[in-house]
């Protein structure tokens, strides 16, 4: 796997996690996640700020999965495809150095790897119209 793929694996982790037990000091919770991982602290930098900025702005990519979830109720979306929504859903919206293509392609392979066979096709439909609100090149960065 590529850092990126590694870092964006540990993101779909942690964030799995804290849905199901946000116990304890958010900033611990993340050291020590990140401490427990293979590797030193910087090969995992992009995953911080991932983790962060997601944790961050949780409410308003939780209002976006909300609107283009159409006849699904949000509270029983799977809490690891949750995750990979709002992890994709923060890099399209705050993150113009990563072409929103290539954060669509990774959480697919996020949700094949994590999720059940269903689940690509329920990531892929959320963020393809996502995508198309979007003010900036689907394929390339912006930054």
């Amino acid at each position: 796997m590529s850092r990126r793929r590694d870092n964006r694996v540990a993101v779909v982790q942690f964030l799995y996690m804290w849905e199901i037990n946000p116990s304890g000091e958010l900033k611990e919770e993340i050291n020590g996640f990140l401490q427990s991982l293979q590797g030193d602290l910087d090969y995992y930098r992009f995953a911080e700020e991932l983790i962060w900025g997601g944790i961050e702005r949780r409410d308003k990519i939780d209002a976006v999965i909300k609107e283009h979830a159409q006849n699904w109720d949000f509270n029983r979306i799977a809490k690891i495809d949750l995750s990979i929504l709002r992890l994709a859903i923060y890099e399209m919206l705050y993150r113009d150095d990563i072409p929103p293509i290539v954060t669509i392609n990774e959480a697919i392979e996020l949700s094949k790897l994590f999720s059940i066979e269903d689940a690509k096709r329920f990531i892929n439909g959320i963020l393809d119209e996502f995508k198309l609100k979007l003010q900036r090149p689907l394929r390339e960065a912006t930054r």
